[in-house]
């Protein structure tokens, strides 16, 4: 079964997280990291980034991977993902620029990229802790509805609903690539540790699909539940539909300090 931890609010789940990167990267100098965006991830970010100031902790020599990128849009533009992980993960937390990768979404190079991109994780001996977020539709990366479980990194065509969750960021809705790059879900399921961050009432369906319902490619994120080591972190309001709630909560009260995380 796949761990649930269900936490008062998203601070507490960077904290979470952000105590067991820290430990790793304690463990191993030169962890490597698969790095999501969107807002899920965002207080694992600060967290971590107020770890490593106060803490004076070493991270020159972590790794990290994106889990995507649009396709055909400039990576100078603020709304592509290379941006983002720069803006919101390598500049507060201090890594490398050089050891963080991000899928090159250029069109002239596109056809390719895949194969550069695994043969790039595997040179690197593989991610260790692999963050993620869920889509509405329970997406992961950027892995839509019937994507392949075995599938890995490649070019894939964005949904409407994807593509109208994610309008906010652009000025128009019409600005929405239609194609991204991704880490397929054949790729992420090769990661040592699984940890999968959802919050607020819009993700509750997505989430008791993915934790509770059938293994099925109409949602990629029921993935998860293949993996041995996958942790799912939510706040009350995306635990809401989950039926196992009492478990969830008296599995985690009962692990050993250890196991958490």
């Amino acid at each position: 079964m796949t761990e649930v931890v269900i936490v008062d609010d998203s601070e507490q789940a960077g904290a979470l997280v952000a105590g067991a990167m820290v430990r790793l990267i304690t463990e191993k100098a030169d962890a490597v990291f698969g790095l999501a965006t969107g807002s899920a991830p965002l207080p694992v970010y600060t967290a971590l980034a107020e770890r490593v100031s106060r803490e004076r902790i070493d991270v020159s020599r972590v790794r990290g991977f994106a889990l995507d990128e649009y396709v055909g849009l400039d990576v100078a533009q603020p709304q592509s993902y290379r941006s983002v992980v720069v803006r919101e993960v390598v500049e507060p937390v201090g890594f490398d620029p050089r050891r963080v990768h991000v899928p090159n979404g250029a069109l002239d190079t596109i056809q390719g990229e895949g194969e550069r991109y695994e043969k790039a994780i595997t040179e690197a001996g593989g991610i260790d802790l692999q963050l993620l977020g869920i889509g509405t539709n329970g997406h992961i990366g950027f892995n839509e509805p019937s994507s392949s479980f075995a599938s890995l990194t490649r070019m894939k065509t964005l949904s409407r609903q994807t593509r109208e969750d994610n309008a906010r960021f652009f000025d128009s809705p019409d600005d929405v690539p239609m194609h991204c790059i991704t880490q397929g879900l054949g790729t992420i399921l090769r990661a040592r540790h699984l940890v999968l961050l959802a919050f607020g009432e819009g993700k509750a369906s997505a989430i008791a699909r993915a934790v509770e319902g059938p293994l099925t490619a109409k949602i990629p994120a029921s993935a998860v539940q293949l993996h041995p080591r996958a942790t799912v972190i939510v706040d009350e309001a995306a635990a809401s539909q989950l039926t196992d709630v009492e478990y969830y909560r008296y599995a985690w009260d009962n692990k050993l300090e250890w196991e958490k995380i």
